[in-house]
C-alpha cells in the first residue's frame, strides 16, 4: 500500500461535513463514507478495509469513542489508525479520544491543509509499521515482533529462566545432496522446505529461534508461555512430518531428489531473551536443554519424532509411543530415555503415517558392501558386509562387525559388473536383529539415484 492508493473512510452523520472532507481527499486518496458507527464497523470488517479513518464523535446510536473502542478491541481492525474530526474541542474530549485509541484529534471547522498533512503523516507511519512487521516477520515470530515494537524494553539485552519445549528438525542426508547439486538448486530446496515448515510452526504458535542451513530450531513457551506448550510442540512435529509429502511433491516437480526429516523434542528450563551487543542482538534460547534437544534429534531417522522423558511427561500420557530407547548422548553424564512418537491420542487425535516395515524384498544374490562408521574426526576401520533384503530405505545387512545402534555409516558398493567406480550412500543403524551371523537393520538417510538403480536391478 502506498499513500497514493490508500483508502480513507469518512464517518460522519452530517452530509455537509462529508462533502467537505470528501472534496479535500478525493484527489489524493480513495474515499469511502459511513453515516453512522454501525456502518463504519461493517466497512472495516469487510474484505477491503480502509487504511485510515476520519471519525466524528457526536453521532446517533453509537458515538465515535465507542466505535474506536470496538475497532481497537478487534485484532482484525486494531491496526487501522483513527483520527477524530469533531466539534468537541474541550481538553478532556481530546484526552478521551487518545485514551480510546485515536492517533490524532482535529477540531471542526477543519483547516484543509491541516487535514491533508495529518492524514499523510499517519498513512506514512502506518506504511512504516507494516514494513517493519513484514520485514522482521520473515525472521521472527509475530509475538517477538510485537514485543519489539510495542514494548519499550523489547530491545534491551538480558534474559530470564523459563520452562520451554524445544523442537529441532533436520533433513536427513542433505549434506550428501548438497554435494551433488548446483548451489542455486540447494538453496531452492532449502527454501521450499523452510517455507512449508514455517507455516506449520506458526500455526502451532511456536517461535522460530534459528534456521541452521537445512535445520530448524523452534521454541514453545517463549516469549509467551502457555499450559500446552509441550503438546503443541508434538502436534506441530507430527504435522511437519505430514507436510513432507507436499515438500517432496514440490521437489519432484522441480526434478530434485526426495528427502526425509528427523525431529527431536525436549522440555526443560532454559534462559530466553535478547543476547548479543548494543550493535547486534537476537532473541535466543540458551542452556543445556538446547544441546540435549540437538542430541535427541541426531538419533532420528527420516520420518521419525523422538521426544525426551520430560516432554512425554508434560503431554500427560496422551502420546502414542512406538518404542523406548536408552541412549548416552555426547556431553551428558548418564543414560537417558528417548521415545519414538507415533501420534497423539485423546479427543483430537493426530497420527503419523504408519511406516512400519513388513514387506522386505530379498536379493537373490546379496549385494556386497564396505561399511565405515562416521564418528567425529576419528578414523574407523572398514568392515565388509552384504545387503540381504530391502524395503524402501530400510535394509538388512550381514556385517563382519556389530555396530552400535544409531551408528552413522558410509556404505560403499565396490566396483562390480557394469560399474566403473565405487558407489556410496549413507545410513544409520536402527538395531541388530541377529548376532550369529551379525545382521543389522539400517535406514538409508539418502539413496542417490544410481545406488537405487543398482539395488533395484542388481547392476
Amino acid at each position: 500500500m502506498t499513500n497514493d492508493n490508500a483508502t480513507v473512510l469518512v464517518v460522519d452523520d452530517t452530509p455537509e461535513n462529508i462533502d467537505v472532507l470528501r472534496g479535500l481527499l478525493k484527489s489524493h486518496y480513495k474515499v469511502k463514507v459511513a453515516i453512522n458507527g454501525a456502518q463504519a464497523l461493517k466497512l472495516c470488517m469487510s474484505d477491503t478495509p480502509p487504511d485510515l479513518i476520519l471519525l466524528d464523535v457526536m453521532m446517533p446510536g453509537m458515538d465515535g469513542y465507542e466505535v474506536c473502542r470496538r475497532l481497537k478491541a478487534d485484532p482484525r481492525t486494531h491496526g487501522i489508525p483513527v483520527i477524530f474530526v469533531t466539534a468537541m474541542n474541550e481538553t478532556h474530549d481530546e484526552i478521551l479520544g487518545f485514551e480510546v485509541g485515536g492517533v490524532d484529534y482535529i477540531n471542526k471547522p477543519v483547516t484543509p491543509a491541516v487535514v491533508l498533512a495529518r492524514v499523510k503523516t499517519q498513512l506514512k507511519l502506518r506504511s512504516a509499521y507494516r514494513f517493519i512487521r513484514d520485514t522482521f516477520g520473515r525472521y521472527l515470530s509475530e509475538e517477538i515482533v510485537d514485543n519489539l515494537i510495542d514494548s519499550p524494553q523489547g530491545l534491551q539485552l538480558g534474559g530470564e529462566k523459563r520452562l520451554v519445549t524445544i523442537l529441532m528438525a533436520d533433513l536427513r542426508g542433505f549434506t550428501s545432496i548438497g554435494e551433488r547439486l548446483p548451489a542455486e538448486s540447494v538453496v531452492d530446496m532449502i527454501n521450499i522446505f523452510l517455507s512449508a515448515m514455517t507455516d506449520v510452526i506458526q500455526k502451532y504458535q511456536g517461535t522460530i529461534d534459528e534456521f541452521i542451513g537445512d535445520a530448524i530450531l523452534a521454541i514453545f513457551g517463549a516469549p509467551v508461555q502457555r499450559e500446552d506448550d509441550a503438546m503443541r510442540a508434538v502436534r506441530c512435529a507430527i504435522e511437519m512430518q505430514l507436510a513432507m509429502e507436499a515438500v517432496n511433491a514440490s521437489y519432484a516437480a522441480a526434478g530434485y531428489p526426495q528427502v526425509e526429516m528427523g525431529i527431536g523434542i525436549n522440555t526443560g528450563e532454559v534462559i530466553v531473551g535478547n543476547i548479543g551487543s548494543q550493535k547486534r542482538s537476537k532473541y535466543a534460547v540458551v542452556g543445556r536443554h538446547v544441546n540435549t534437544t540437538s542430541r535427541i534429534e541426531s538419533y532420528t531417522v527420516g520420518g521419525q519424532i523422538l521426544v525426551s522423558e520430560s516432554t512425554r511427561y508434560a503431554c500427560a500420557g496422551l502420546l502414542q509411543i512406538n518404542d523406548e530407547m536408552r541412549v548416552m548422548p555426547k556431553g551428558i553424564s548418564e543414560e537417558i530415555s528417548i521415545f519414538d512418537v507415533g501420534g497423539v491420542n485423546g479427543d483430537e487425535p493426530l497420527m503419523l503415517v504408519d511406516k512400519s516395515v513388513s514387506d522386505f524384498t530379498a536379493f537373490p544374490i546379496p549385494v556386497r558392501v564396505h561399511m565405515l562408521e562416521l564418528k567425529g574426526t576419528q578414523s574407523k576401520s572398514l568392515f565388509q558386509g552384504e545387503i540381504l533384503r530391502m524395503a524402501g530405505r530400510v535394509m538388512e545387512v550381514r556385517s563382519d562387525y556389530a555396530y552400535d545402534n544409531f551408528s552413522n555409516l558410509r556404505v560403499t558398493l565396490p566396483d562390480g559388473s557394469g560399474r566403473s567406480a565405487d558407489t556410496q550412500f549413507y545410513a544409520k543403524v536402527i538395531r541388530q536383529v541377529a548376532d550369529k551371523p551379525v545382521i543389522l537393520r539400517l535406514h538409508a538417510t539418502y539413496l542417490p539415484a544410481e545406488v537405487q538403480k543398482i539395488l533395484e536391478t542388481g547392476v
